[in-house]
């Protein structure tokens, strides 16, 4: 039992340096740690000293230690371990006030926002530093996420990050907050105003990019994009201007997975689609300082920039309008039909000196025997890298791939440096396989390293120009004139 008294102690000791446990508090919520874990004494003996360990060891220490001494069963570790951290943690409003204090600054208030997040252990930052991560020739992001689990069928995809009604209404919803069902003892929110109604931010656990979180409406109603929703991202990043902020597209397969409820994302980081150039320029008579133009990208982009807000929000709407009710049957671009809707867009705000710059991505989820996943999803012969949704942040060129390709490519590139022929068991990959093949002779162990890598980033490629609704900038500049936009 010292053992996990020690811990305990050194959990205490850690919190008041990084946590900001108050010493007032030291004894309540060293008690209350106590009784998380079942143990019914306190021995003065213990250590209660941090020596900078970090908090991955310090909390996996004390679970192994409990295992041991017969206090929790090993599969209730990790919600153990999050109740714990929660006891430690400054209170939902005292974090909501501190980050409010400093948010006059508003980069001060996200960095000890994130960082917060980062030491409660509610940010999974050791665990995500650890994921593979490279850039690609054609400047696309690669990641593989070890801690995200795969959903190939997408009727569970959707039912894996939502709740068939019951407490709390799905994932998101501020409700979550302290809920011991869902491991959320160390999710802290904060409040924002978006248009004027209540919203809040939280950080991703497992987030994609450098600070990756979602802004979630405090109503539970479903996802949607309007010309409203144009006014709340650049609401946001009026807040945030160090950020972006983007929407998914509010449809099954091409969107995200919570679509029962309002959110958007992002974060940090500058995705790819963000550096994307204009291929055509193009102007609107209308508003006639605004710079518009078609992006040269793989996927169907166009990009709307000004100062004027307004000005932005009124040509997105003309572009959203445009694009959920255009049809050509030839392309496979079917608005609506007896299955639903099935055209949507996907906007994304960041600001600089230019102004407000609304990227705008055109997508569609409609399916056909040949693509029963979608005509404009990744195409079956690239599922074994990517049958998932690619949605906002994959459509912005960084792609999150699932975590058992980490050992499956290790197979294949020992199979490049030995010369050996695909075991069945990898069979999935012949036509990847080939293609690697056909770059050298022979491979060392870092030319197979290259290979995979520039070969995944082939494919990345190949799967967002599968998601492209036209298939060259031209046809999306003539979609454009005839909504009145002009060369």
């Amino acid at each position: 039992m010292k053992e996990v008294l020690n811990y305990v102690g050194k959990l205490v000791g850690y919190a008041k340096q990084r946590l900001e446990l108050d010493g007032r508090n030291e004894f309540y919520a060293r008690n209350t740690v106590l009784g998380i874990i079942g143990a019914e004494s306190w021995d003065d003996g213990a250590s209660v000293s941090y020596a900078g360990e970090s908090i991955t060891t310090l909390l996996s220490g004390l679970m192994h230690a409990c295992v041991r001494e017969g206090l929790i069963a090993e599969e209730d570790s990790e919600r153990i371990a999050d109740a714990v951290m929660g006891a430690l943690m400054l209170s939902p409003k005292e974090v909501n006030e501190r980050f409010g204090g400093l948010a006059p600054c508003a980069k001060k208030a996200t960095d000890w926002l994130y960082d917060y997040a980062v030491c409660s252990d509610y940010v999974k930052k050791e665990k995500l530093d650890a994921n593979p991560r490279f850039t690609a020739e054609n400047g696309l992001i690669v990641t593989i996420n070890r801690a995200k689990p795969e959903f190939r069928d997408p009727k569970k995809a959707a039912s894996g990050n939502s709740t068939k009604g019951g407490y709390p209404k799905c994932t998101i919803c501020r409700e979550n907050e302290g809920f011991f069902g869902r491991s959320k003892r160390t999710l802290r929110t904060v409040s924002l105003k978006l248009g004027g109604e209540d919203w809040f931010w939280q950080f991703s656990p497992y987030g994609y990019f450098y600070q990756h979180g979602i802004a979630v409406n405090s109503q539970h109603i479903p996802m949607h994009v309007d010309k409203d929703t144009f006014y709340n991202l650049m609401d946001f990043t009026d807040l945030f201007p160090h950020w972006f902020i983007g929407c998914n597209a509010p449809l099954p397969r091409i969107g995200g997975s919570v679509l029962a409820h309002d959110h958007y994302q992002g974060g940090g980081e500058k995705l790819p689609l963000m550096g994307a150039p204009v291929a055509i320029a193009l102007r609107h008579k209308d508003y006639p300082e605004a710079e518009i133009g078609v992006l040269d990208w793989f996927g169907t982009a166009v990009r709307v920039v000004s100062k004027d807000r307004d000005t932005v929000a009124a040509l997105s709407e003309i572009v959203r309008k445009g694009w959920v009710s255009y049809e050509d049957k030839d392309k496979f671009i079917i608005p609506e039909d007896k299955d639903g809707v099935h055209s949507a867009i996907s906007p994304t705000v960041f600001k600089t000196e230019r102004g407000y710059e609304m990227n705008i991505i055109l997508r569609n989820n409609i399916t056909t025997e040949e693509y029963p996943d979608g005509v404009f999803h990744a195409h079956p012969e690239f599922h074994i890298i990517k049958k998932e949704s690619v949605g906002l942040i994959e459509a912005q060129g960084l792609f999150i791939l699932p975590g058992r390709l980490v050992e499956q490519f290790k197979e294949i590139k020992k199979l490049l440096v030995s010369g050996a022929d695909l075991p069945e068991s990898l069979e999935e990959f012949r036509m990847l396989f080939d293609e690697m093949k056909k770059m050298r002779k022979s491979f060392t162990p870092e030319q197979a390293e290259e290979a995979v890598k520039r070969e995944l980033g082939d494919v990345c490629e190949r799967i967002l120009k599968n998601t492209a609704v036209f298939k060259t900038h031209e046809e999306t500049a003539e979609f454009m004139r005839r909504l009145g936009f002009y060369a």
